[in-house]
């Protein structure tokens, strides 16, 4: 075995650092003043992952503001959640190859600055239609930007420290999954400048700028080692095939399930499966394939794959399901709605923490299986506390089955990602990190189509004022138990990740 050394070999031979404010590039040793801007750096990128996370869910907490303000249509609503989830997921791989193609800091400053500046379109929008387009390209901007996140981690820190950066970004992950709804709730109530919702987006340009302006100083370059070019064709296939799947499932319910939405459902894998012949004969011709097929022969990277698009279909049913559940089935205020996920985001960024660091290096997958085991009994847990206390539950009666899905959650989402990634050549790291971001929307995008089914499709159309909040509270119960039910298929699912981490030292990938 190789040992580990202070520096990361990059692209091309030189070692991996950090520019310091003259633009010199660290060597990434053990000196402190490299140590402190690689550290640097990671804080950068990690907060614009944030950035991100929040802003795929605290548009859901102002929807009601937005609609009176602006006199949105329903139709209009639906674009301005969906809109942002679309170009989101169509984009990811194709950020993360040209982060490989272009250089991946170059990517990440293009996607933070059109980020922020999508997020001022949207804050000032005039009408519903510039607040979609605004939503859309926020999305676009944002497939650019996070996949240069884990391969600027990748790519920058030596293989020995790995381990602790994706702890550290388990935990931003875990907080920023429920912390939207209450930053949402906070700034729609506080009615900041009169502004009512618009500082939900108007946040984000302090941040962005900032991000942009020590981004520039702060990260050093990376790409593949060798010339890559863009698989345009690559690139058709994967958005049509996403929006032939995503699209009918966003649009589903509100259109009735028309015939179209199915056909076009079932068509998505053949495209899919031409993409697939496509990539391989790409990758004999030329080898600069959009997609590297030849990641899935990488056990721990196909293994991670299926267990995040599962996992993510789970939390796109838990979450949307709950939000409806508190707001409209037991009539809680934004804020009180948003409150009562604190427990929540505490637990999964503490155990997000330890899993990586302190627990998975001693019991391997053990601790993944148990997370799933955690959050699934927290599940459990919860359909009972809401079928005993009925309409009268408390934020306080939910505290201890979300603190224990939190815990489970925590377990999961830091290794996870170690584990997808931990094997994957250097070279592909970007396309590789799109592929993961892309799966996880795909398993949301999937979640919320189920949401149809197993949410919606237990309620009546017609309902009483006074049958509203028990008919919530019934398919709220409903729904729980089908996200057990892929929570328990996530644990089978983990007997074909290696039992142990990947041994992160240098020339392992």
């Amino acid at each position: 075995m190789i040992s580990s050394k202070a520096t990361t070999p990059a692209p091309g031979g030189q070692a991996v650092g950090v520019s310091g404010p003259g633009g010199a590039v660290g060597t990434g040793g053990a000196d402190a003043p490299a140590d402190r801007r690689r550290w640097f750096a990671l804080a950068i990128v990690m907060t614009a992952a944030f950035m991100d996370l929040v802003d795929v869910t605290i548009v859901n907490i102002a929807i009601p503001a937005i609609q009176r303000d602006m006199g949105a249509t329903l139709g209009q609503i639906q674009w301005i959640t969906a809109g942002y989830a679309l170009a989101f997921a169509a984009g990811l791989i194709t950020g993360g190859r040209l982060g490989d193609i272009h250089g991946r800091k170059r990517l990440f400053l293009i996607g933070i600055g059109g980020f922020t500046a999508a997020s001022a379109l949207c804050g000032l929008a005039v009408g519903p239609e510039t607040l979609v387009a605004g939503r859309f390209l926020q999305g676009a901007m944002a497939a650019l930007m996070v996949p240069q996140v884990l391969s600027i981690v990748h790519a920058t820190f030596p293989a020995h420290e790995r381990g602790k950066v994706f702890g550290l970004f388990g935990a931003i992950v875990g907080l920023g999954a429920v912390s939207g709804p209450l930053l949402g709730a906070l700034l729609t109530e506080w009615n900041l400048f009169g502004l009512e919702w618009r500082p939900i987006f108007l946040i984000n340009l302090p941040v962005g700028i900032a991000g942009f302006v020590l981004g520039s100083r702060y990260i050093t370059e990376s790409r593949a080692p060798r010339a890559l070019r863009l698989d345009l064709v690559g690139v058709a296939l994967v958005v049509l095939g996403l929006l032939m799947l995503i699209y009918p499932l966003t649009r589903g319910h509100e259109l009735g399930w028309p015939l179209w939405g199915h056909v076009s459902m079932a068509g998505a894998p053949v495209v899919f499966a031409a993409l697939v012949a496509y990539q391989r004969r790409k990758a004999r011709i030329d080898g600069s394939p959009l997609i590297e097929i030849s990641l899935f022969r990488v056990r721990s990277f196909a293994a991670g794959i299926a267990v995040q698009t599962v996992f993510g279909v789970g939390l796109g049913v838990f979450f949307l399901v709950w939000t409806l559940y508190m707001q409209i089935g037991l009539g809680w205020s934004a804020l009180r709605a948003g409150l009562t996920g604190v427990p929540f985001s505490v637990a999964v960024s503490l155990a997000a923490a330890v899993s990586v660091q302190k627990l998975v290096p001693r019991f391997g997958r053990k601790v993944l299986q148990a997370g799933a085991l955690l959050m699934a009994g927290g599940i459990l847990l919860y359909i009972w506390e809401s079928d005993r206390y009925g309409m009268s539950i408390t934020p306080w009666q939910m505290v201890l089955p979300l603190a224990v899905m939190g815990v489970g959650m925590g377990l999961i989402v830091a290794p996870l990602t170690d584990a997808v990634l931990s094997e994957v050549p250097r070279e592909h790291a970007g396309s590789a990190s799109g592929l993961i971001s892309t799966v996880q929307q795909m398993g949301h995008a999937l979640g919320l189509g189920l949401v149809s089914v197993v949410f919606f499709g237990v309620m009546g159309d017609r309902l009483a004022p006074a049958e509203i909040g028990p008919a919530h509270a019934d398919a709220f119960r409903y729904a729980l138990g089908w996200v057990a039910a892929v929570l328990a298929s996530i644990f089978l699912l983990m007997f074909a990740l290696p039992k142990r981490p990947a041994q992160h030292v240098e020339g392992a990938v």
